[in-house]
């Protein structure tokens, strides 16, 4: 009686999963991935270390860039931006995070101004060293090289432009093309928030 029990709860389960629905993303849908990093450790402008932990509950989207980018990057937190304003009340449940892979110039008080100006809910993180720089970009499979400018000691930085979706819960879920554009991006957060 107890095995037929258990059977029964069982193909319940299964027939409740089965019937809810999958989420239908515009990104690309990376949920259970194992080649992509799960975690970071890293720094806030305040000096203290942020994880994923830390933002539990929220939807966290990742960008992975550097202050002084000509475009990229402040056309990505623009369209975060953008995002924020067409999520409306449920942009307090999404956490935007800019990653420096150009420590060296982006100091903890050039992240404090310039992330919050796009957003003030915006978040400015840097690796504690050039080991944690690497991890972190490798552990997300980031691609990041300095490139000489025209003059002495000047350099732009080429580094992959997408970004990354994490749910509340904390799990990796989607990999954001840039330049998708604000309604497809909202559409996608939405669906994670549900």
């Amino acid at each position: 009686m107890n095995f037929l029990r258990v059977f029964c709860i069982t193909v319940l389960c299964l027939v409740i999963t089965a019937c809810s629905p999958k989420p239908e993303f515009k990104n690309i849908d990376i949920t259970g991935s194992t080649a992509f990093g799960k975690d970071f450790s890293l720094v806030d402008p305040d000096g203290k270390v942020r994880t994923l932990a830390d933002f539990k509950g929220k939807v966290v989207v990742m960008f992975f860039g550097y202050t002084q980018c000509p475009d990229v990057c402040p056309t990505t937190l623009t369209e975060m931006k953008e995002v924020m304003a067409l999520l409306g009340p449920q942009a307090d449940k999404v956490q935007v995070l800019f990653v420096t892979v150009d420590p060296e110039r982006d100091t903890a008080e050039v992240l404090k101004q310039y992330v919050p100006a796009f957003d003030p809910r915006f978040l400015g993180l840097r690796p504690a060293d050039e080991v944690s720089l690497e991890k972190v970009t490798k552990d997300f499979k980031i691609y990041y090289k300095k490139v000489p400018g025209s003059s002495l000691g000047s350099y732009t930085i080429d580094h992959t432009a997408g970004s990354y979706a994490f749910d509340p819960d904390g799990h990796l879920r989607l990999y954001i093309k840039h330049a998708q554009g604000p309604e497809t991006l909202a559409h996608d957060l939405k669906e994670l928030l549900k």
